[in-house]
């Protein structure tokens, strides 16, 4: 029990711990990722003993038209289960169940999904998380939801973001078609809005990027991904840093746009694990050096 203990706090990182014997240290690390996510992960990076850059190169925010939203949350009750991509889908949903006077109570006759940490989100909202896959991922949704017995009769809505001003990423249109595929009714339904940032509010943090003075780029999304391309002149601007992607599928669609993706979390159900991949890569680089 002793030695368990002794396991878990090592993992753990004391604050105390002077910054030149953490792994990040010195390290200028690049977030890319919508503020609302952006100040966990630099929480994160800071433990590590990094700088974190912030830089979100899309926002997160309310939507412009609710009337497709309003017409599923008035009908909730037609749907078997309510899968929850993001966390954002799931503040978006019940916020906006909240201004319509729309009681919690209606959704526990529906299953609820979530992934990962979204999961406490979820459960602060409504009290009930019926699934959270193994896999963090749209992958992951699907795979558990195949074993259900009588899965192809079910109704699923899927909350999602609207991209605007980006080609939108393909995960939830293929999260929809992998459903489909198992002869459930999807519904889809805008919740909240994605939209890129304007590159003129980063003239210091690109010169920066430019200068070789950022060591990581921390890719969270692909629509991040997407954004920051639109922000830059060419791969030369960013080619003396370090790609970080959280995930299996930000690395693909990353690599599938010319990133060269180096670290990539294993852990992409929380964002600690996103910074403990980055960590181990300058850990074994120091190493090896």
């Amino acid at each position: 029990m002793a030695d368990k203990q002794m396991h878990t706090k090592s993992r753990e990182i004391n604050l105390l711990t002077p910054s030149r014997e953490l792994p990040l240290y010195g390290r200028r690390i690049l977030v890319t990722a919508p503020r609302n996510y952006a100040y966990r992960l630099s929480e994160q990076i800071i433990k590590q003993g990094g700088l974190p850059v912030l830089m979100p190169t899309i926002e997160t925010c309310y939507l412009s038209n609710y009337t497709k939203l309003d017409t599923a949350l008035n009908h909730i009750d037609e749907f078997d289960w309510i899968v929850f991509t993001s966390r954002n889908g799931i503040t978006a949903f019940f916020h906006r169940m909240n201004d319509l006077d729309i009681p919690v109570s209606v959704v526990q006759k529906c299953q609820l999904c979530a992934l990962g940490k979204d999961a406490e989100s979820l459960l602060s909202f409504c009290g009930k998380v019926d699934l959270i896959p193994t896999e963090s991922s749209p992958a992951g949704i699907v795979a558990e939801l195949a074993k259900l017995p009588q899965i192809h009769d079910k109704k699923v809505l899927i909350p999602a973001p609207e991209v605007v001003g980006l080609p939108e990423p393909d995960i939830v249109p293929n999260l929809i078609t992998d459903l489909q595929n198992l002869g459930i009714k999807v519904t889809r339904v805008p919740t909240y809005m994605t939209q890129g940032l304007d590159k003129n509010i980063y003239s210091i943090e690109l010169n920066l990027m430019r200068q070789g003075k950022i060591d990581v780029i921390a890719f969270s999304s692909t629509a991040e991904v997407e954004s920051f391309l639109t922000m830059v002149n060419s791969q030369s601007d960013y080619e003396r840093c370090i790609i970080a992607c959280f995930g299996p599928y930000t690395t693909a669609n990353a690599r599938k746009l010319g990133m060269n993706v180096s670290i990539v979390s294993k852990d992409y159900s929380s964002f600690e694990g996103f910074a403990e991949a980055i960590a181990a890569f300058f850990t074994l680089s120091s190493n090896s050096g």
